[in-house]
């Protein structure tokens, strides 16, 4: 016994992933089925968090930033307690 599973999916993905299914010889179908089975066993897993993707001004204030922290620039050291934490803000 099977059961329908009904979702929805961006379309250009959906062609893409037909075409990608058709190029391999394998009806779509049995590749949803295949992937089912697959994270249903443990052997597929989903990255839930997507690679991020940034605007030019945010990529430039990160490489900026790693670079800073690459050199040691603007860090604070380590503390023990908020008291020390404060102090050294207090400091700056």
């Amino acid at each position: 016994m099977t059961t329908q599973v009904v979702f929805k999916v961006d379309p250009k993905i959906k062609a893409k992933a037909m075409r990608r299914a058709k190029h391999d010889g394998v009806p779509f179908a049995s590749v949803l089925k295949m992937m089912t089975e697959a994270f249903a066993e443990g052997e597929y897993s989903v990255k839930l968090v997507k690679e991020e993707k940034f605007n030019a001004k945010t990529a430039r204030e990160l490489r900026s930033a790693l670079k800073d922290i690459e050199k040691g620039k603007d860090l604070s050291p380590a503390f023990t307690n908020m008291n020390d934490a404060i102090r050294w803000l207090h400091k700056k």
